[in-house]
């Protein structure tokens, strides 16, 4: 069969990259016009006359002088203290992966090498906790805070955070340990190697896909998180996706939204840049847990 019979009719084609260009740009406006708006003022980005003000800046340079600015920013690091819940965020996130992978490997690892009937009841105990909304758990959690006194400390979002997501890392990381045949495990201790040593050297190394992208998983779920930190955490503690929300309030201040649509792109930029950076890991991460998943 010649290759030219091979290929797909040209409407086929056409019709098939028409649809990607589509989604690519109904998936890259709202991002890339946030972060246009981000450099005008408030009367341009949220105009009532007409949307080619937010394009032109006509109001942006009649109050500076310049068709951009960075007031928003400006206004959001330096006079709102931005900066601070960037490092509450970073603190919350790191902590919240770094413990939830720990648990998450030597349990997934434990269960998947496991030869007990409990190990399925283990699992779906952790699933009907992933399953229930965040919210119902952290009710449960305010109570004790109160008493202890340790409510609105960043180490009660982190603790929550961790109880929520250790369900979710524990059964990808499972999923991933099944991929891994037991022969490598028993190869390793017969040459000499404790348990533990195989875990160590012989299966993490393989494992290096699935723990990147259940890390960028849980690295989500704390980075993204707004229920949990909003009511765990005080004005002082808050991490940025609740501080965005704080920026527009209940009585709309002069300069505040911007502040919100400055906060909203210095947030959601992170994200982008670390997404496209393991996105190969990622792929080959769900791919490798998919085989036994």
């Amino acid at each position: 069969m010649s290759t030219s019979t091979l290929k797909r009719p040209w409407g086929l084609n056409a019709l098939s990259t028409g649809f990607v260009v589509l989604w690519v740009f109904a998936a890259a406006f709202p991002f890339v016009w946030t972060v246009w708006g981000s450099f005008k003022v408030e009367a341009d980005f949220f105009s009532r006359t007409t949307w080619w003000n937010a394009i032109w800046g006509v109001k942006t340079l009649a109050q500076t002088g310049h068709a951009f600015t960075g007031a928003g920013y400006y206004g959001a690091w330096v006079v709102r203290d931005f900066w601070q819940q960037a490092i509450n965020t970073t603190i919350v996130t790191v902590c919240v992966v770094a413990i939830s992978l720990t648990f998450g490997t030597l349990g997934g690892y434990a269960l998947a090498r496991s030869n007990s009937r409990s190990t399925f009841w283990v699992l779906m105990i952790a699933l009907v906790f992933r399953a229930m909304p965040p919210i119902t758990l952290v009710s449960g959690y305010l109570l004790p805070f109160f008493e202890l006194n340790v409510w609105g400390h960043l180490p009660t979002a982190i603790i929550v955070l961790v109880a929520i997501n250790q369900p979710f890392t524990l059964w990808m990381l499972h999923s991933f340990f099944l991929s891994i045949p037991k022969d490598l495990d028993e190869s390793a201790m017969v040459d000499g190697c404790t348990r533990f040593q195989a875990f160590r050297t012989v299966i993490m190394p393989v494992m290096l896909p699935g723990l990147v992208t259940t890390g960028l998983f849980s690295f989500l779920l704390a980075y993204n998180d707004f229920a949990v930190t909003a009511m765990l955490l005080s004005q002082d503690n808050l991490t940025m996706v609740p501080k965005i929300s704080s920026f527009l309030g209940t009585v709309q201040t002069e300069g505040n939204v911007m502040y919100a649509v400055a906060s909203v792109v210095s947030a959601t930029v992170p994200l982008f840049i670390l997404v496209m950076f393991f996105q190969r890991r990622i792929v080959s991460g769900l791919t490798a847990g998919a085989v036994k998943g």
